[in-house]
């Protein structure tokens, strides 16, 4: 089956401006933020020790984080882990500020869409905002796939909808789980918010007893096998499609949350308690596919490409503690507190920077 790529460059989030002043407290060994930084690649930094980290205490700030992700409370002993923020190399990051990231989106609603990776970043999201206005009342709903969690009194929603491959899985009763590779029926729900965050890649690199469907399907062609990542590109390109046909940018802001580094290769994360060393890592899978797929479209898409920042990252892996038991070692997902809480700082840069 054929796609069309409409060769209308467009510019991945990576170096732009501030142009609004940043009033927010800075960590002493941070320099303050002018109202202009020019240049500055949130993506090209480094992992430094910042004492006044971390910006929360998932067990008793936010007693709604899922138990498999407070490495914490589940009897991580290292706590050196907690203690480091992401430097760009041109410019510091504005400390994450709540109450502002709540009065800038009051009466929106704000849509992870992905895996539980998107899990990740959305409750990190929604701890640090609860952080930071502890006495205003919220409520968190489950409706299936859709978690939402409200803050009444901004009139405001940060939701997460579970949908790892973005385009559909159904169930035939003869053949099993079928992907269909160039259709979105379920797109309905990304229209009834204001900003949507994607997200997709690990469950395409699922195989054996983790893979989640049996064949395969582009138009009326059933494929037993192919390429996993042949598959994330059609996938994620009926996406683009789908976005570019059905998304009006003056009503609905698009980010797509990057690939977050995995470490699950023999159990890499064991016994890890510090970032890799430099600033550089190797081609990590699936990138250049998504750059690729968002750069050819016709709506602009904000990639929160943070790669690099997890691909260091080695010892923020829940490891062994899960909750789960010393024979489960979680190299995929992440610790709260820890890396996500950097990935919506970068979040909440960008809503800044306008």
């Amino acid at each position: 089956m054929a796609f069309t790529l409409w060769l209308v460059p467009l510019t991945l989030l990576a170096s732009y401006t501030f142009v609004a002043a940043v009033a927010i407290p800075q960590s002493p060994n941070q320099k303050v933020i002018q109202n202009k930084v020019e240049g500055c690649d949130l993506y090209e930094g480094k992992w430094v020790i910042d004492e006044f980290y971390p910006l929360h205490n998932a067990s008793s700030d936010c007693p709604f984080i899922a138990k498999g992700f407070d490495c914490v409370r589940n009897g991580r002993p290292d706590k050196k882990y907690l203690k480091y923020r992401w430097k760009p190399n041109a410019c510091d990051l504005p400390r994450f500020d709540g109450e502002k990231f709540l009065e800038r989106n009051k009466g929106k609603k704000i849509m992870f869409v992905g895996d539980s990776i998107s899990n990740n970043m959305w409750q990190s999201l929604t701890c640090l905002l609860h952080k930071t206005v502890p006495n205003s009342n919220y409520t968190l709903t489950r409706q299936s796939l859709l978690s939402i969690f409200s803050f009444p009194e901004y009139e405001a929603s940060i939701m997460w909808l579970k949908n790892g491959f973005l385009v559909d899985l159904i169930n035939d009763k003869e053949k099993g789980g079928i992907l269909k590779l160039d259709s979105i029926s379920t797109g309905g729900q990304w229209k009834e918010v204001d900003i949507l965050i994607f997200n997709s890649y690990h469950w395409w690199t699922h195989t054996g007893h983790s893979q989640t469907w049996d064949y395969f399907q582009v138009g009326d062609k059933l494929i037993k096998d192919m390429d996993h990542m042949e598959a994330f590109k059609i996938a994620l390109t009926t996406w683009a499609k789908w976005i570019d046909s059905n998304i009006d940018p003056s009503k609905i802001r698009v980010f797509f949350q990057g690939i977050s580094a995995s470490h699950a290769d023999e159990k890499a994360c064991l016994r890890k308690t510090q970032p890799e060393e430099g600033s550089m890592a190797a081609p990590y899978p699936g990138v250049d596919i998504v750059k690729s797929v968002i750069n050819n479209m016709t709506k602009p898409v904000e990639l929160l490409d943070i790669t690099l920042l997890t691909q260091l990252r080695i010892d923020g892996h829940p490891s062994i503690y899960t909750g789960s038991g010393p024979s489960f070692v979680d190299c995929s997902h992440w610790c709260l507190a820890g890396a996500p809480d950097s990935w919506n700082e970068i979040f909440y840069a960008t809503l800044l920077r306008d």
